[in-house]
């Protein structure tokens, strides 16, 4: 007989691993001073591509107005750069600067790096498996929402 899950339960139980995830992530990169907007920006345009941004609001289920204090942030800091649309000069396409594609780069590897060793030191090869088949069911979670 099959057992029935309280999704409830288990929700909990996601959001608070997960915040914990989160916050111990955040930990490795004290020096970044990005606030979690600006990341996930960065990290948006650094897996998609250059976009304007209104598509980048919207990717980001954020307002227009919010995304725009994000983006003066990065933009004050060298991190992304504005250029005029090709296809429509009106509209300014955002794109990562090198400083801001590197900065991509260095914060995902140390946060692949300390994941990595702590899976390494603490968990077995059945639980490492385990995590590898939930982290595939997370990400579909986090599309579902």
């Amino acid at each position: 007989m099959a057992v029935k899950h309280d999704t409830h339960e288990v929700a909990v139980a996601l959001r608070v691993g997960i915040g914990t995830l989160v916050r111990r992530l955040r930990q490795v990169h004290p020096d970044g001073g990005l606030s979690m907007s600006e990341t996930s920006a960065l990290a948006r345009l650094e897996r998609e591509g250059p976009t304007t941004s209104s598509a980048l609001a919207k990717l980001e289920q954020i307002t227009p107005q919010s995304i725009g204090v994000t983006l003066a942030a990065l933009e004050s800091r060298g991190l992304i750069q504005r250029r005029a649309d090709p296809s429509d000069g009106r509209r300014a396409v955002l794109s990562l600067t090198r400083a801001g594609r590197d900065l991509v780069l260095r914060r995902r590897d140390a946060s692949t790096e300390v994941i990595a060793r702590s899976l390494a030191g603490h968990f077995t090869n059945d639980e490492i498996e385990q995590l590898r088949a939930a982290a595939a069911l997370i990400e579909r979670l986090a599309h579902a929402l």
